[in-house]
């Protein structure tokens, strides 16, 4: 038991992008997919229990190894060197996309009410945003949507995890 905690440990902080428990189980072979969640759900409270600097966390589909989010302001400290990921247009385009998906490039162009080839060109290269298809309409438009790298960015599950647009409101209106 010990030894199949330890490789899972592993196995996460080796993993460059969130562990789905179907990999694990495909790792070690000799474990059930049951276990393996029981054993993943008992790392998750042994490092919340233990209150240090990073914790178990299920993210996009999959666990990762994250920073506590009471600690964001040291890490950001440490980063400050570092540029901004993403400039506001890319943020505006990359919420345009996250809220709205599938949508093609003259929706976003539309409810920005600028043109956002750029902010979409460079979410493309950060693999934030991804081409999910083409429209099947004249001229064929290519139709976008968010990757599990935006999910992963962002700490989210899933999608339904993204905030409603009342509680963006509500948060607004209490930074004001």
């Amino acid at each position: 038991m010990e030894e199949k905690i330890a490789i899972i440990e592993a196995l996460l902080f080796a993993s460059e992008s969130p562990l789905t428990v179907e990999r694990i189980v495909e790792t070690l072979s000799d474990t059930e997919k049951k276990e393996i969640v029981s054993l993943l759900e008992g790392l998750i409270r042994e490092y919340d229990t233990r209150g240090g600097g990073i914790c178990l966390r299920e993210v996009a589909g999959g666990f990762q190894f994250r920073t506590r989010t009471d600690l964001s302001p040291w890490v950001r400290k440490l980063k400050a060197g570092r540029p901004a990921l993403l400039s506001t247009p890319a943020l505006e385009t990359l919420a345009v996309v996250a809220y709205r998906q599938p949508l093609v490039k003259a929706e976003i162009d539309r409810i920005r009410g600028v043109d956002a080839s750029g902010a979409l060109k460079g979410l493309l290269e950060k693999k934030l945003v991804r081409i999910v298809g083409r429209k099947d309409v004249p001229g064929k438009p290519i139709i976008y949507g968010t990757t599990r790298k935006f999910l992963e960015v962002f700490n989210l599950k899933d999608l339904s995890e993204l905030p409603t647009l009342r509680e963006l409101k509500d948060l607004q209106e209490q930074q004001e």
